[in-house]
């Protein structure tokens, strides 16, 4: 069985009784069998996934399924499914079941798609590589020897390595689009609250936003159509209409205005084939017909670190929930109520979680709030207004997704400050809000895979998703 990259693809098969959905699940199965040293699965669903196959099947021969039906789905492993396991990739977590869904999960369910498990992640989604996990790092099916990217690596390398037709993920500083671009997906990430987060295992609220990670534009456009829109228990969503986006990439954007931040393909940690493949990929814009101007972005210095003061200071308030007492791990040995909140938390988050909390803590101090926190928040406004009067002049913002390929397992986990800065070129759409996506731009010499990021506008997903349909040449449905 070939390679599926589109739900269209599936559907007509299907249509055409070429195949049917239970089939298709069983080779999932079989590929995610014998890809386990990928470690991108933290458990396969194969009994509720079977059963939902079965039922969705029945509804395409009577004619009543849901727009998903097809689509076999993995879900990151910070995202609720009422009766399943999550752990956000945790020893805090370990063995809990959810009691309820995130909204995500149930508006998956409602249009029949068929979810296949729980991803791999790093631990509590902190993390540019996916080696925090307690259950290990993901492998890049491109290279087992480099990481996946993070933290949504496992969502990544599912749908690189075809363990499911699309995956999805959580992207806080880059999540999604990251780990997309180190394994040759498609990563988009929509406008802070056009997604609910109802039921999504929390790291910084103020960044948190799901995304998705696909092998067309075409499904990226269709979950984000059915994944989008107002829900009564995450006052943060807006309440803005959903578009039709999927119409969108049929009609087309017609022509854009693109700026290019100039200083991101004059960073010194800018690899030289990434450089080359946005080169031509500008190229590629203006054969389109689109007009691409290089702009100065003077606020670059300042991104990763407001956004790592920012998102420390919100971990460390949205995980001292998990004491010992309520839920999660328990430390049994302790005497004390104080032993056993300092024993549970030392035995159950991993060191990166324990780095991000302790910073976190730090920078909400008394005596260094108004210096880090409060700074920080100026400066992420400061950033956010100088991107909106882009915007106003322009329809997207080009700039790399990340500074290099995929870099090996246990290359930079010595170096946080490296790791850290991984994220120059994501964590702009992520302190102001905007939405993003990362396309794929072939491979290196190497065969790694190369990646360009887009942004737009607040709301204004479907210019970048009709901009990306028509860039990467894809058919319409």
């Amino acid at each position: 069985m070939k390679k599926y990259n589109s739900l269209a693809e599936v559907q007509s098969l299907i249509d055409q009784k070429k195949l049917s959905l239970p089939e298709l699940l069983d080779y999932y199965f079989k590929q995610i069998a014998g890809n386990e040293h990928l470690n991108a699965f933290n458990e396969v669903f194969f009994y509720s996934a079977a059963e939902q196959a079965r039922l969705v099947q029945e509804k395409i021969d009577k004619g009543t399924a849901g727009k998903l039906a097809g689509m076999v789905v993995g879900l990151k492993d910070n995202i609720s499914y009422k009766d399943h396991k999550v752990s956000a990739s945790s020893r805090m977590l370990e063995g809990f079941v959810s009691p309820y869904s995130a909204t995500v999960t149930e508006r998956l369910l409602a249009e029949d798609a068929v979810i296949i498990g729980r991803l791999n992640c790093d631990e509590f989604a902190m993390g540019g590589s996916n080696e925090t996990s307690y259950y290990g790092p993901v492998k890049n099916a491109a290279d087992t020897e480099r990481v996946a990217g993070g933290s949504s690596g496992g969502s990544a390398v599912a749908v690189q390595a075809d363990l499911c037709l699309s995956a999805l993920g959580t992207d806080t500083g880059g999540s999604v689009r990251q780990p997309a671009a180190f394994c040759g997906n498609i990563g988009f990430k929509p406008t802070y609250g056009r997604i609910s987060r109802y039921g999504v295992i929390a790291y910084a609220s103020s960044f948190d936003q799901v995304g998705t990670i696909t092998s067309s534009v075409s499904d990226a456009a269709l979950l984000l159509e059915v994944l989008a829109g107002a829900d009564d228990y995450d006052s943060t969503v807006s309440k803005l209409p959903v578009p039709a986006y999927s119409d969108a990439l049929e009609h087309g954007g017609g022509r854009k205005k693109i700026a290019v931040l100039k200083e991101t393909l004059e960073s010194e940690a800018l690899d030289p084939d990434i450089k080359t493949a946005i080169l031509e990929a500008i190229d590629r814009f203006r054969a389109q017909g689109h007009t691409v101007e290089y702009v100065s972005f003077d606020l670059l210095d300042y991104l990763v670190p407001a956004y790592y003061v920012l998102t420390t200071a919100e971990a460390s308030s949205n995980l001292s929930r998990y004491d010992g007492v309520h839920y999660g791990h328990r430390n049994l040995e302790a005497t004390s109520l104080n032993e056993l909140y300092k024993r549970s938390r030392a035995e159950g988050f991993g060191e990166e979680v324990k780095k991000r909390i302790l910073l976190g803590t730090f920078v909400l101090s008394a005596g260094y709030y108004d210096a880090y926190y409060q700074k920080a928040q100026q400066v992420r406004q400061l950033i956010r207004e100088k991107m909106e009067q882009m915007l106003d002049s322009f329809d997207v913002i080009v700039t790399p997704v990340t500074p290099t390929p995929a870099f090996k397992i246990g290359e930079n986990m010595d170096d946080p400050l490296v790791m850290y800065m991984a994220d120059i070129f994501t964590v702009l759409a992520s302190l102001t809000g905007i939405p993003a996506v990362a396309l794929p731009l072939g491979n290196n010499i190497e065969g790694l895979p190369l990646s360009i990021q887009l942004m737009a506008r607040h709301f204004h997903e479907e210019v970048l998703l009709s901009l990306a349909h028509e860039f990467l040449n894809e058919p319409v449905n």
